[in-house]
């Protein structure tokens, strides 16, 4: 079976929609900056975006605070601000703790991060179908240590649970990952070294330390 291309899949739907006037409705997933900055370049000229900034995973407050207002002044410093909107969401690592009970062992990318995407996706997912929003999506498949395949099957999984749709995406194929680390250097955006929980940040620590 030949693997999907969801960047092909993307650009047909921006077309037909452009040949058809339409600017849909998308609540976007957002992880960071460094992550949002590319996407959201590519995507508002195409979606009237709604940025859902939900990461429980990261679980220090303060980094977690940070990410946050590099997100906003991205937005803004891009002139961007006018165009896309931020929705109020909870911080709550303490559901992260609890969706991942059991998989503090695991490495990086297996099935403990599969549970990540599906709690921060279904979030979003959950404000897509309460807003009448057209579209959900992530930012999360531009990095190249994220799975596109694994999060597009969560995305579309919970689409089909919740009566919405997910727009499929890899964000990293077209030299979008290459553009988000211009974007990053240009703004000067803070680039963290870890995903976001206390384990990936173990497992950075571990890989300085073994460089050193």
């Amino acid at each position: 079976m030949n693997k999907r291309n969801y960047q092909k899949e993307m650009d047909a739907l921006i077309e037909r929609n452009a040949r058809e006037g339409r600017r849909p409705t998308l609540m976007l997933h957002v992880c960071c900056a460094v992550c949002a900055s590319y996407v959201l370049e590519y995507l508002y000229r195409h979606f009237l975006i709604t940025i859902a900034y939900y990461n429980p995973n990261i679980t220090d407050e303060d980094e977690y605070r940070y990410r946050l207002s590099e997100l906003r002044r991205y937005v803004d410093e891009a002139g961007l601000g006018a165009e896309i909107r931020f929705v109020e969401v909870a911080y709550e690592p303490d559901a992260f703790f609890d969706a991942v009970r059991g998989r503090e062992a695991d490495r990086e990318g297996g099935a403990r991060c599969a549970i990540c995407f599906m709690q921060r996706l279904r979030y979003t997912a959950a404000l897509c179908r309460q807003g009448g929003y057209d579209y959900f999506a992530t930012t999360l498949t531009i990095s190249p240590l994220k799975n596109a395949e694994v999060i597009n099957a969560i995305g579309e999984k919970l689409a089909a649970e919740l009566g919405v749709r997910y727009l499929c995406s890899d964000f990293k194929k077209k030299e979008g990952y290459k553009r988000s680390i211009e974007l990053s250097r240009q703004y000067q955006l803070y680039r963290q070294n870890y995903c976001g929980c206390v384990f990936s940040r173990r497992e950075a620590d571990e890989r300085a330390s073994r460089t050193e």
